[in-house]
């Protein structure tokens, strides 16, 4: 009797362990807890590890400069196609802390200077060397040009000035000097006439050691959505560059943070001052990196599609009703006047006709992609690649004998490849979480386990207690045969 009570009361139990496991999955009471302790501890915050990594990032971060060396000027002035020969990468390393760190608004925001510091890294260089010299669109000479172009006085001036200096539609620079600076002789020139024109120039002229402005961003504290979002740049909330309400907003992150537990359906949102404007990632695929697992997020072709593709950029036209073809974003507006033009690296994704328009051009999804590989628990960049393109736009300009009979163009001057992988360390950690999550995750799938485990118990010793009992003649035969 004992026995048989101690199997029904077996039976019973894996019931209710079944019974208890299915309610849990249904209910997600062990994914809720989890959701709600990241939520929770995953806010910019002193003393939180996702604070410690916003502040100062430990991933190793490169940024390599390919240049795009002319080797047909001449034929160029006369209307023939460019030929460009890629250069590069110069590959430097990217410091960048946060620096006059301040909490306000009940710790509901943080607000930062960013300063970046590149050093320059000759084993991942080619030819292990900045002085290499490049060929290309004298960009302080055709800014000039554009600028007082409606100025027959002016130009008439710089023009002449331009033709007793040999100074030319195109210039020889070393990758140094393109990118850091140098006293360029026509600007010193306008400088002394007007003073707010710099004298010297460079893609990335007093870019290093220095940051972009002040940043004000949410902790995370009221809605962990808003992790890291930026709310403030540079003392306002939205830009004053574009022509709409839309593309002036400041919309998402930097980049280098996300907010926790993203789905695949969801769109992120990043501002990029480089480009001078906001623009927003869509989830492509699943990856794994250095066994972390991760979303990719990728803009789509509609963030720099023409007004008939996309008709919310028409905003970007500059000036209003101007726009550009696919693929291209003029940021003149916020670079000084300059005629300067981004687009994806080789203008990928781009119209066809810009592509035709240079030689040597040659885009591919897999190097001229912008990419964020994203873990999609913990919200962490484990994986990233920011790939832009600068360019110059080209014309004939009759008062201006420089341009010779150049085609209406745009010249691709260098692309640049930001890039950053999780490190060791920091890999360890987030494969830690992941794992540790995937535990509580899956405690109610041990539960079934155990009830379907004491289910198969209780069948077992059910089959054996109905065995027939009694001794060996009586289980045998009724009727035996005589010998």
């Amino acid at each position: 009797m004992k026995k048989s009570c101690c199997i029904y009361s077996t039976g019973v139990l894996s019931l209710v362990v079944l019974i208890v496991s299915i309610a849990l999955v249904l209910s997600q009471v062990f994914q809720n807890a989890l959701n709600a302790r990241i939520k929770k501890e995953i806010i910019l915050k002193n003393g939180t590890d996702a604070f410690e990594a916003w502040e100062n990032p430990p991933p190793p971060v490169y940024m390599q400069f390919y240049f795009f060396d002319l080797r047909n000027p001449s034929e160029v002035l006369l209307g023939e196609t460019p030929f460009v020969e890629e250069k590069g990468p110069y590959t430097y390393r990217e410091f960048r802390p946060k620096e006059n760190v301040r909490f306000s608004d009940n710790d509901t925001k943080v607000s930062a200077t960013m300063p970046k510091t590149y050093v320059f890294v000759p084993e991942m260089s080619v030819g292990r060397r900045e002085d290499d010299p490049i060929r290309t669109v004298n960009v302080p000479a055709i800014t000039m040009i554009e600028k007082f172009k409606t100025h027959p006085s002016l130009s008439n001036l710089i023009s002449s000035y331009m033709k007793s200096q040999n100074i030319g539609l195109f210039v020889t620079r070393t990758v140094h000097e393109l990118l850091w600076g140098y006293k360029d002789p026509l600007l010193a020139v306008v400088h002394k006439v007007r003073p707010d024109i710099d004298e010297y120039f460079g893609l990335f002229y007093k870019m290093n050691t220095t940051d972009d402005g002040e940043y004000v961003v949410l902790t995370g504290e009221q809605d962990y959505k808003d992790f890291a979002r930026i709310v403030e740049w540079r003392g306002e909330s939205s830009l004053d560059w574009w022509t709409s309400e839309t593309c002036n907003m400041i919309n998402g992150t930097d980049a280098a943070s996300f907010h926790p537990l993203i789905t695949k359906n969801e769109t992120i949102y990043i501002f990029s001052s480089d480009l001078c404007r906001s623009l927003y990632a869509t989830f492509e695929k699943e990856v794994h990196v250095k066994g972390i697992p991760a979303y990719r997020f990728v803009p789509p072709k509609e963030v720099f599609a023409n007004i008939t593709v996309n008709p919310a950029n028409a905003g970007f036209c500059v000036p209003a009703g101007n726009c550009l073809g696919s693929g291209l974003l003029n940021v003149s507006v916020c670079k000084q006047g300059a005629p300067i033009i981004m687009s994806s690296p080789h203008f990928y994704q781009a119209d066809q006709k810009y592509i035709d328009d240079v030689a040597g051009m040659n885009p591919n999804k897999e190097d001229h992609q912008t990419i964020m590989d994203i873990n999609p628990l913990t919200g962490i960049l484990v994986r990233g690649a920011k790939r832009v393109q600068v360019n110059a736009f080209l014309e004939r300009i009759e008062a201006f004998s420089q341009t010779g009979n150049v085609s209406t163009l745009v010249f691709p001057v260098m692309y640049l490849n930001e890039s950053v992988e999780i490190d060791a360390e920091s890999a360890d950690k987030v494969k830690s979480v992941v794992y540790q999550a995937n535990v509580v995750i899956n405690i109610p799938f041990i539960i079934m386990a155990f009830g379907i485990l004491l289910g198969v118990i209780f069948i077992v010793f059910l089959c054996k207690n109905r065995e027939p009992e009694g001794t060996k003649e009586e289980q045998g035969p009724l009727l035996q045969a005589s010998s």
